[in-house]
């Protein structure tokens, strides 16, 4: 096909998409692939919240009352599992798709085909992970980090299954990432630096990289499973001259940096949206990539803070110890830039910004407890207790969860061209609010008190802040359904929305109509008239 034949064929496709299911299953489309990760990950999260809620009931007061101790574990660990690599991770790769191309001025993401492949191979796992429970034996119940040999000795027959699942999760990670790579490094609008890019673009280039470099550790470590369970080998059994320490290693140097994959785009969006509500530049633009390249850097180094009760020498538990107290520098010069951008602005609080202001309160309570878990001697008495849940959900909750609310009311009216219902927006803001806290909050002092995690019945001193927790995992949970009411209503139409949306907003993405095209940027747009955000 000569080049103006090509020309006039992909316009003839312009005005809009293929119809009915054969839109979605061949669709090369960035913003079609970004809604469809959404779509898949807000039913994973509602999923995940489900089994949470099952747990939840089984805590609510002493006693074994709905589920058998087996059927429990499998809770915990379905949960983690489709809450980590079905709801969090997959919500921000949807939003790279569909905001990463709008915001350096890209037609589409480097490679569309592929984009294609790397989602639609995910709800496959997921049906087949998801179809564990259902099984001989049920489903996995070792916990959401697998440790061998409870997993590989003693776990049930489906854990072959699940392992081939997390197989294919990876590859689409890699897949996304790369992806995410070429884009941003190839398909930059002229006058597009490195240094003019919005920080969500430069959170998720760094997120890229450390997904490429720790998700093959995490295949690896799965396939070692693999041959101690059906080929004879024991890389995990002692008794056969393996180590199970190994695994733990293993597993958490492919697990730490996976936490800051999951929160560092939840930085950047935050950086996009506390600009715009407080109408002032982000405060110290250049300070905020270094501090991320730092973290990514550091969260590399610092993978056996989790294992500090495995009977590590000394000088291991003291370069973890310090190594972890490090990376709270670079997290506290992201807070203090937040603060410092809001401080003296003219601020508004649409639902975007509470929910942001929310993350910076909420997430850097997640970092005290953090810095607290690091500290060696201490941590053996929190250890495998309610203070660990507490952490980390505070991390990953009120942190990556409620960024992703921000973000989903920030561009929605980009994406649909109307404005969300800002009442029902704020009402689903203060029960989710009110909600996190009375889920997590109880669970430190729990933790402080002695109780173990993963365990179905408790004694009886641990009961009236079980059933507080308990109460504000129902209200959070039932309150997301406001979420899906808002979204479903806003996508049917109202007050229309203008091209700009958000008063302070800076960036290309808001230089193109409300809802954005289907195919936009055919001409690159010139970058260098955007001010550095």
């Amino acid at each position: 096909m000569s080049t103006s034949a090509a020309l006039d064929h992909s316009h003839d496709h312009h005005h809009g998409p293929a119809k009915g299911i054969t839109r979605w299953l061949f669709t090369t489309n960035h913003k079609d692939i970004g809604s469809m990760y959404l779509w898949f990950s807000f039913a994973m999260f509602l999923l995940g919240g489900t089994f949470a809620l099952v747990i939840r009931a089984e805590l609510f007061q002493p006693g074994l009352q709905f589920v058998d101790p087996s059927f429990f574990n499998q809770m915990t660990t379905m949960h983690g599992l489709v809450m980590v690599f079905g709801a969090v991770m997959p919500a921000f790769v949807g939003l790279a798709n569909w905001m990463i191309p709008l915001m350096i001025g890209a037609p589409d993401m480097a490679l569309p085909r592929m984009n294609n492949w790397s989602f639609w191979i995910l709800p496959f796992a997921f049906a087949m992970m998801v179809s564990t429970l259902f099984m001989e034996g049920g489903g996995p119940n070792f916990g959401w980090t697998f440790y061998a040999p409870l997993s590989t000795t003693y776990g049930p027959p489906s854990t072959t299954f699940f392992i081939f699942a997390v197989h294919i999760l990876g590859a689409s990670s890699i897949m996304g990432a790369i992806n995410v790579i070429a884009t941003i490094l190839n398909m930059r609008a002229p006058g597009m630096t490195l240094m003019k890019m919005p920080l969500f673009v430069w959170t998720w280039l760094i997120t890229a990289y450390l997904l490429i470099a720790v998700m093959p550790v995490l295949a690896g470590v799965v396939t070692m499973m693999l041959f101690d369970i059906h080929f004879g080998t024991a890389f995990f059994d002692a008794a056969g001259g393996g180590d199970p320490v190994l695994f733990q290693h293993l597993f958490w140097f492919f697990g730490h940096p996976e936490v800051y994959i999951m929160i560092l785009p939840a930085f950047g969006i935050v950086s996009a949206i506390i600009p715009t509500f407080a109408r002032k530049r982000l405060f110290g633009y250049d300070s905020m990539v270094y501090a991320t390249a730092s973290i990514a850097f550091l969260s590399f180094i610092v993978w056996a803070h989790h294992m500090f009760t495995v009977g590590m020498p000394l000088a291991g538990q003291l370069f973890f110890m310090y190594a972890t107290m490090l990376i709270a520098v670079p997290t506290g010069v992201k807070v203090f830039n937040w603060v410092a951008t809001m401080f003296r602005g003219s601020m508004t609080f649409e639902t975007p910004m509470l929910f942001a202001i929310a993350f910076v309160v909420l997430f850097t309570i997640g970092g005290f407890t953090g810095v607290m878990l690091a500290i060696t001697p201490v941590d053996f008495q929190y250890h495998d207790t309610y203070f660990v849940v507490a952490h980390f959900h505070y991390v990953l909750v009120p942190g990556a969860v409620f960024s992703l609310m921000a973000a989903v009311y920030y561009w929605l009216p980009k994406w649909t061209g109307y404005m969300y219902d800002e009442t029902l927006g704020k009402l689903h803001f203060w029960l989710s609010f009110i909600g996190v806290n009375l889920l997590f909050f109880p669970q430190h002092f729990l933790g402080l008190a002695g109780m173990p995690r993963r365990i179905p019945d408790y004694a009886l001193q641990f009961a009236d802040f079980n059933w507080i927790s308990s109460v504000g995992g129902f209200l959070f949970g039932f309150s997301q359904l406001i979420l899906l009411f808002v979204v479903i209503k806003c996508v049917r139409g109202g007050k229309k929305a203008t091209a700009q949306v958000w008063e302070g907003a800076q960036g290309l993405e808001w230089t193109v109509p409300s809802p954005a095209p289907y195919h936009t940027f055919e001409t690159p747009p010139d970058a260098s008239l955007i001010k550095a955000q």
